[in-house]
């Protein structure tokens, strides 16, 4: 109980900031759920048997032979196997579709993003704007990233903690990876609103960052316009 409220009742996680981000949350939040009972289960039989079976004094010869309990190992082996199948399938399957739905969805923008040593470049090709690391998208509109790296640079990874998204940019190929925001931020006021190249790409690997703004769509057409006269 104290571990799972640590983890989930105290908030240490940021906030989710997308769509895609309450899903990854839930998925980590329903694992915790499980994980922490059978790790604290695991601990207190590991720290009985060391206090119960400890050796005491100077043995004179080997200890009786221990047998393997069968009855016991074929619970064990049971209800861990059941516990597997159902986190494969919830958050597993679930979650993964729920991510994909997006990923098939027709986007509202599409953001061309290509990672190099070291700097973010971001392409609007329906709006004839390009900005190197600064990256602006609108409140509630599903966002598809296509994602890549030049074919001479080196492999990067495409991440926005805000959204709980990460997809890695492949010289030479392009990937993609979407998102919807659901709140209006920027950088200035939550450092998760930036996009970090989370692969180590080299000596400017820790600088690779760029700032995310989550605007209206109303101020994300001004920024456009201000950039097209």
């Amino acid at each position: 109980m104290i571990g799972e409220a640590l983890v989930i009742g105290l908030g240490l996680f940021p906030a989710p900031l997308a769509e895609e981000a309450r899903v990854v949350d839930e998925a980590i939040e329903h694992l915790v759920i499980l994980a922490v009972p059978v790790f604290t289960f695991v601990v207190s039989v590991l720290v009985y048997a060391v206090l119960r079976f400890r050796r005491r004094g100077a043995e004179a010869e080997d200890g009786p032979p221990m047998r393997t309990h069968g009855k016991w190992v074929a619970f064990w082996f049971a209800w861990t196997t059941a516990l597997t199948v159902a986190v494969i399938i919830h958050p597993g399957v679930t979650g993964l579709r729920s991510l994909m739905a997006s990923q098939d969805e027709a986007p509202d923008l599409v953001v061309k993003v290509t990672g190099q040593r070291w700097l973010w470049t971001f392409e609007y090709p329906e709006r004839k704007v390009t900005t190197i690391n600064e990256l602006v998208v609108p409140v509630d509109k599903l966002v598809r990233f296509e994602v890549t790296a030049p074919d001479r640079d080196v492999l990067h990874s495409f991440w926005i903690p805000a959204f709980r998204i990460k997809i890695d940019a492949v010289p030479g190929l392009v990937t993609h990876t979407s998102a919807r925001a659901t709140r209006i931020g920027a950088f200035a006021e939550d450092m998760n609103y930036r996009v970090q190249c989370a692969e180590l790409c080299g000596l400017g690997h820790s600088k690779m960052a760029a700032t995310l703004r989550v605007v209206s769509q109303a101020d994300f057409d001004r920024w456009v316009g201000e950039r097209t006269r």
